[in-house]
C-alpha cells in the first residue's frame, strides 16, 4: 500500500497512529480459517498480521526499514489493547498476543483516536505571535521570557562579554547614531534568528505548527553554539550534570574497542556485554529523555522531512533544533552518538546480543532514551527508532555548530547598534543563507525515478561485464547467463537479436537446421 507522509504539526504521532490503523483495516488479506474443528471467515492469524503490518511499516516513509518485527509485534498488541482488533471470540483491551496462529478479526467500527482541540487562548496567542507584517516578522519583545532551568544555564558572564566584545566595531566612537546593546538585545536577536532559519529550512509559511517561540531558550542556544571543545562537544561548568567518570570510561572503552586508553581491567568472556549494560542502565534511568519532554512534538514533526529527497532539509532542521537542549543534554546526546554509531561500524566488535546485530541492538536499546512522550504513546518506539537510525547516520553533520547561524546574529547585531533598526525583531533582517535543495516530487515521480536509475546502474554494469578484457571467456558468458536469466529486459535491450550477442563472442550465430521428414522404413515379416 502507497504510505503518505503526515505533515507537520500538532499531535502528528496521533495522526500517525490513525493512517497506521486506517492503512491496516483496508488492506490487511481476509480469508477463512479452520481452528479446532471450526470455520471462521473474514479473519487472519497473529503471524499473517505479523507480516503484512511489517512489511507496511517498513516500505512507509513515516518509519522506514529499521522496524523490526519485534516491534511490529508490540504494536498489533497495542491494537488489540485498543479494540483495532480483536480475537474471534471478540475479546479485547489486553496484549495477549504472540507471532502465532492465534485467530483475531477486525471489529465492527475500529475507532480512530481524536486529536485534542488546542486552548483557544493559547491558539490566539500564538496567531498573534506569528502574524506578520511589512515592519516585523515576530514581535519578540511582547513574548513573555521564559527563565532557564537552574541545573542547565551555564553561559557565564565572561562568554557574554566576549560575544558583546566581537560584535562592537572598533570605530564605535567615531560612528554617528551607534546605540548600546544590553543582554536582553542579544538574546532576542538569537532567539529571532533562529526561528527565522528554522522557518526558512523547513519552507513553511509560518511556525505556527511547529514550535512556539517561548520554547527558544536564548541562552542554552549561546552556550551550545560557543562553549564547546575542539571537537564540537559542549562544555559543562558544573561537572555535577555532566556523565559520571565511570560512565564516561565504559563509553570510551566500547567505543575505541578493542583499543582502550581509559580501562585497565582485565578482560573476560562476556565482558563488553556487562560494560554495554552499565551503559545502557545509566541512560535507561534517566528522568526524562535526552531530546527533553519539552521538544517531543518539534522532533516528532521533523520527522516528517525524513524521506530520501528531503534528506539535507531534515540534517539542516534537526541541526537548529537540537541547540534547543539543555547543554547536559545536549553534550550527553553527542556523545552517546558517537559511541553507538562506532559500535556499530565497528567489524571487531563481539557479538553483544544472541538474536540481535549490533546495530539494531543500538536502536533497540537507547531509542526511548533520545525521544519519548512525557504521556504513553503507541508509536512512540517506532518514531524513536526512526529518528535515533537517521542520528546514527548523520550525527557529526546533526550535532556540529552552524557558523552561519552566530555570523547572522553579529550582523544583525551591528544593524541593530548602528540604528538600521530599532528593536532586536524588527524588519530588517541578515540576508538568510541560500538553501539550494532539491524539488518535492511526488511519491510516483519518486518511484518511477528510483526505477530508471536501478536500470541504468544495471545497463553499466552489463557494459562492464562486456568490456572486461581480463575476464575469461568462459566466466564471461557465464556472467553474462546469469545477467540474463536475473535481468532479461535489461539483457535483450543490449542484444535485441542472436546476431548482436553472437559478435560479442565473434561467433557466427548458431542456425539449426530445419528437421528433414523421413518416411518411416517398412519392416518385413520375419515369417517366411
Amino acid at each position: 500500500m502507497e504510505s503518505r507522509s503526515v505533515p507537520p504539526g500538532p499531535y502528528r504521532a496521533t495522526k500517525l497512529w490513525n493512517e497506521v490503523t486506517t492503512s491496516f483495516r483496508a488492506g490487511m488479506p481476509l480469508r477463512k480459517h479452520r481452528q479446532h474443528f471450526k470455520k471462521y471467515g473474514n479473519c487472519f492469524t497473529a503471524g499473517e498480521a505479523v507480516d503484512w503490518l511489517y512489511d507496511l511499516l517498513r516500505n512507509n516513509n513515516n518509519f522506514g526499514p529499521e522496524v523490526t518485527r519485534q516491534q511490529t509485534l508490540q504494536l498489533l498488541r497495542k491494537f488489540l489493547k485498543n479494540h483495532v482488533i480483536e480475537d474471534i471470540k471478540g475479546r479485547w483491551g489486553s496484549e495477549n498476543l504472540d507471532d502465532n496462529s492465534q485467530l483475531f478479526r477486525f471489529p465492527a467500527n475500529s475507532p480512530l483516536k481524536t486529536l485534542p482541540r488546542r486552548h483557544p487562548e493559547l491558539r490566539k496567542n500564538s496567531i498573534e505571535n506569528f502574524s506578520k507584517d511589512k515592519d516585523s516578522i515576530f514581535k519578540l519583545r511582547n513574548l513573555s521570557r521564559r527563565t532557564p532551568k537552574k541545573h542547565g544555564l551555564y553561559f557565564s558572564q565572561e562568554n557574554t562579554e566576549k560575544m558583546n566584545c566581537e560584535i562592537v566595531n572598533e570605530d564605535q566612537e567615531n560612528s554617528f547614531g551607534n546605540r548600546e546593546i544590553s543582554q536582553e538585545d542579544v538574546e532576542e536577536v538569537w532567539r529571532y534568528i533562529f526561528l527565522n532559519h528554522l522557518q526558512t529550512i523547513l519552507g513553511v509559511s509560518s511556525l505556527e505548527e511547529v514550535i512556539n517561540p517561548e520554547q527558544v531558550v536564548p541562552q542554552y542556544v549561546m552556550h551550545n553554539m560557543t562553549s564547546t571543545s575542539k571537537h564540537g562537544i559542549v562544555l559543562l561548568q558544573d561537572k555535577s550534570d555532566d556523565l559520571p567518570h565511570w560512565v564516561l570510561s565504559a563509553m570510551k572503552c566500547l567505543a575505541n574497542w578493542p583499543r582502550s586508553n581509559d580501562m585497565n581491567n582485565p578482560t573476560y568472556v562476556g565482558f563488553e556485554r556487562d560494560v554495554f549494560r552499565t551503559i545502557a542502565d545509566y541512560f535507561l534511568d534517566l528522568p526524562e529523555p535526552l531530546l527533553t519532554f519539552e521538544y517531543y512534538e518539534l522532533f516528532v514533526n521533523i520527522l516528517g522531512l525524513l524521506q530520501p529527497h528531503l534528506e539535507r532539509v531534515a540534517i539542516d532542521a534537526l541541526q537548529l533544533c537540537c541547540l534547543l537542549l539543555p547543554p547536559p543534554n545536549r553534550r550527553k546526546l553527542q556523545l552517546l552518538m558517537r559511541m553507538i554509531s562506532r559500535m556499530s561500524q565497528n567489524v571487531d566488535m563481539p557479538q553483544l546480543h544472541d538474536a540481535m546485530g549490533t546495530r539494531s541492538l543500538m536502536i533497540h536499546t537507547f531509542s526511548r532514551c533520545v525521544l519519548c512522550c512525557a504521556e504513553e504513546v503507541d508509536l512512540d518506539e517506532l518514531l524513536a527508532a526512526r529518528l535515533v537510525s537517521f542520528l546514527m547516520d548523520h550525527h557529526q553533520e546533526i550535532l556540529q555548530v552552524p557558523s552561519y547561524l552566530q555570523t547572522a546574529v553579529e550582523k544583525h547585531l551591528d544593524y541593530l547598534k548602528k540604528g538600521h533598526i530599532k528593536n532586536p525583531g524588527e524588519g530588517l533582517m541578515v540576508p538568510l543563507p541560500t538553501y539550494s535543495y532539491c524539488k518535492q516530487i511526488s511519491a510516483q515521480e519518486f518511484d518511477e525515478q528510483k526505477v530508471s536509475t536501478s536500470q541504468a546502474a544495471l545497463a553499466e554494469l552489463l557494459e562492464n561485464i562486456i568490456k572486461n578484457k581480463s575476464l575469461p571467456l568462459k566466466e564471461k558468458r557465464k556472467k553474462l547467463k546469469q545477467f540474463q536469466k536475473e535481468y532479461p529486459l535489461i539483457y535483450q535491450k543490449r542484444f535485441p537479436t542472436t546476431e548482436s550477442e553472437a559478435a560479442l563472442f565473434g561467433d557466427k550465430p548458431t542456425i539449426k537446421q530445419p528437421m528433414l521428414i523421413l518416411r518411416k522404413p517398412k519392416f518385413r515379416s520375419l515369417r517366411y
